[in-house]
């Protein structure tokens, strides 16, 4: 069974004008705050709560991954909740290619690496 990836803050850098898709499960709070990295996609998993709307969260990623051996990337604020939506893709749908941003966005920051804010 595959793992999710852990990937360094250099190596995410070097994806974000490669054909890689890159998905920010944060809230909007979160994006208004601190920005997203350059050509991710916004897509809240976890509400303040800690809920989740599962069937739209999933219909609105196979949008945009195409196939479950596709790389992709997910990005949150410390490594925590994508640890969490990576194993759940992993083990109950059967995607093989998911890595995280190591540290989240709080690492990427403390790197001083860009954001966007849109």
């Amino acid at each position: 069974m595959s793992e999710i990836i852990d990937l360094p803050v250099d190596e995410v850098e070097k994806l974000i004008n490669e054909d890689v898709i890159m998905i920010d499960i944060r809230r909007e709070d979160e994006f208004k705050h601190t920005g997203i990295i350059k050509n991710s996609h916004k897509m809240t998993f976890f509400d303040m709560f800690g809920n989740c709307d599962v069937p739209t969260w999933l219909s609105q990623f196979e949008k945009l991954v195409k196939s479950k051996d596709q790389l992709v990337v997910l990005i949150c604020a410390h490594a925590n909740r994508t640890r969490v939506v990576g194993d759940f893709l992993i083990q109950n749908h059967g995607y093989t290619n998911i890595a995280h941003l190591e540290g989240g966005m709080a690492n990427w920051l403390d790197h001083n690496k860009q954001t966007v804010f849109n």
